[in-house]
């Protein structure tokens, strides 16, 4: 089946049209509600990848890559909670630990939301985040610099580096608990809507059951990098927002741009040999950025003095793309997408 006709992505565009897009503006400025994250919970498009027999629907990658262009382009702020999500899923379904059988059918179903404590784990050798060996389970010490979706998770996947260099990932219910405070919400220039803040880890202890992952870090970074090497769908969601407030006249020929990057970005995505061809991935990523960036300044442009009003769907997908430049952002992607900028 084609991903555009799949039932998945035709229920994605319903919740966009009905829910989240009518409310983006509002959501911005005011935050994520529970009831949005409600409605994505029952729309089943949290299990998209989840294994059938627990609750999932087991869909292919571009199924997922449609349906994160869709929830983008209505309401960044509201994916960016909800993506957060796949990871912990994709993660308990490769494990053979006991935390699987407790908690992959409850996410693939939507029962709950998780979200993810990871991403300083790039920081590698620096080490924002120590686990130990304590009495018959974990603790972790340190500072994490962003969690998304603090007060609508119901719980996380959090990750340290042990003495022996290994990433620990385990799951920890997402609210303060002794060992884990969080900040106040911070203010961003965008997606401040999805509620992001860091935690201070002061001997936070999991139980070994809810360990999902051991493995060196050098193991994982690998499969990091694969990851971060690759344009995401966000970013053509939201150019294609964008576009959408254009005339046809303007918006055509950068459509067909963006058409034709996004096609190589996924055929790059879908390459059997995901550590391959570097530099291609990382210009096409690049190359991304630069068409978000041209369709987000013309709709800003056609707005006029009115799109600096923070109703303005156009203000609001401009800072949202500034957000997907950093998104995910390594040391490797940050200079390859430098030297695109400077023509080096």
């Amino acid at each position: 089946m084609n991903a555009d006709a799949h039932p998945l992505v035709v229920r994605a565009r319903k919740l966009a049209a009905d829910l989240l897009l009518p409310e983006a503006e509002r959501v911005d400025q005011e935050g994520v509600p529970a009831g949005h994250v409600e409605a994505v919970k029952r729309s089943g498009l949290l299990g998209v990848v989840a294994p059938v027999e627990y609750g999932g629907s087991g869909a292919p990658a571009a199924v997922l890559r449609e349906t994160a262009e869709v929830l983008s382009g209505a309401c960044c702020s509201t994916r960016f909670v909800q993506t957060q999500h796949h990871t912990p899923v994709q993660t308990l379904a490769r494990s053979g630990l006991p935390v699987r059988e407790r908690l992959l059918g409850p996410l693939a179903r939507g029962e709950l939301l998780s979200g993810v404590a990871y991403a300083h784990l790039r920081s590698f050798p620096r080490v924002p985040v120590r686990v130990r060996r304590r009495q018959g389970g974990w603790r972790f010490e340190g500072t994490v610099p962003w969690y998304t979706g603090w007060g609508l998770n119901d719980v996380m996947l959090l990750a340290g580096v042990t003495d022996a260099d290994q990433a620990l990932f385990a799951f920890a219910e997402a609210r303060d608990q002794p060992g884990l405070t969080a900040s106040p919400p911070m203010r961003l220039a965008a997606l401040t809507a999805a509620r992001t803040v860091s935690l201070e880890l002061d001997g936070l202890w999991l139980p070994d059951d809810a360990v999902a992952l051991r493995t060196p870090h050098a193991r994982w970074a690998a499969g990091d990098r694969a990851r971060t090497l690759n344009a995401g769908p966000a970013v053509f969601g939201v150019a294609e927002a964008a576009l959408s407030l254009l005339d046809e006249a303007t918006a055509g020929p950068l459509r067909a741009r963006l058409a034709d990057v996004r096609r190589r970005a996924y055929a790059l995505a879908d390459d059997p040999a995901p550590h391959e061809r570097a530099a291609e991935r990382l210009a096409v990523r690049a190359e991304a950025y630069q068409v978000l960036g041209t369709a987000t300044t013309a709709a800003v442009v056609a707005g006029g003095g009115r799109a600096m009003a923070l109703t303005s769907r156009a203000q609001r997908l401009a800072r949202e793309a500034l957000f997907l430049l950093v998104q995910g952002q390594t040391t490797e992607s940050r200079r390859a997408h430098l030297a695109a900028l400077s023509g080096a």
